[in-house]
Parts: C-alpha cells; sequence; structure tokens
C-alpha cells in the first residue's frame, strides 16, 4: 500500500541519533553505544524487523476477524543474523553470509492445529514479507540544497 507522503529521515552531527518521520508520527533510531551510537532509539535492524513483525500481526488480525475466529493475540518474535550460505557453509576462502531472519509465531485463542497452521501461511503473505522477498529495486536521488 503506497503512501503520498514520504517517510522523511534526518541525522545532524549527534552520533548516530536519527529521527524519522512518518506523516504525524515520528521514531527515534540510533545505534547502540557499543558501536559509537548514543542508544536514544532502535537501531536499523530493529527498525526493520518491527516492520515485518507488524505487517504480518496485522495480516494475521485481520484475516483471523475476516474468517471469525477466536484469536485472541499474535505475538511474533523477529531476529536477525549473518549465516553462511548453505552451499558455502565450509568455505575457506571468504565465505558467503547471507542474512536472515528467524520468525516466531504464538497464536493465542481457541484456534484448531488446522487454523494455526493456516495462519502460518498467511503470515508469510504480508505486504511487507512479500516486498523484501520479491523483486526489489532502490533507486537513490541527490536533492540539491535550498
Amino acid at each position: 500500500m503506497a503512501s503520498d507522503l514520504p517517510v522523511v529521515v534526518s541525522i545532524g552531527r549527534d552520533h548516530y541519533e536519527t529521527h524519522v518521520r512518518a506523516g504525524r508520527h515520528e521514531i527515534a533510531a540510533d545505534e547502540p553505544t557499543s558501536v559509537g551510537g548514543t542508544d536514544k532509539g532502535v537501531n536499523p535492524y530493529q527498525l526493520l524487523l518491527a516492520s515485518i513483525g507488524t505487517c504480518k500481526a496485522i495480516t494475521l488480525r485481520m484475516y483471523a476477524d475476516r474468517k471469525g475466529w477466536d484469536l485472541e493475540q499474535v505475538a511474533i518474535a523477529l531476529r536477525h543474523e549473518r549465516r553462511h550460505g548453505e552451499d558455502c557453509e565450509h568455505c575457506e576462502d571468504s565465505p558467503t553470509l547471507i542474512d536472515v531472519i528467524d520468525v516466531e509465531l504464538q497464536f493465542i485463542g481457541d484456534l484448531t492445529l488446522d487454523q494455526r497452521i493456516r495462519l502460518a501461511e498467511i503470515a508469510d503473505r504480508c505486504p511487507v514479507h512479500r516486498t523484501l522477498m520479491g523483486k526489489l529495486q532502490i533507486e537513490s536521488t541527490v536533492i540539491e540544497e535550498d
């Protein structure tokens, strides 16, 4: 779902305190002190995981409501790490690493096993998940100062 308003990210000289504005909402982002940040907000990978997790949760809520299922709550835990690719697990020179996001889904409510299985399938169909797994192109342009 596209938005006419851009997400605006700005950073000044404070290492690495960043301000994110999305419409009328604001989010603080930063890096932990262990890498030179001030830890005044979530780090960029946490924002990415939050985007995936919230999209999955909202998609599941919509689906369960539409089906009339007794889904009281969804809890999603996400972790990001870099792992060796299967074809290069034992490589000796410059191993190939791939980004892996582990997602743990917990469904709370009076649901059958079939409903839980279907919800897990639906979680992987959320728009953000599909965007990241599809062909993604990021185009950057430089805008001159006013």
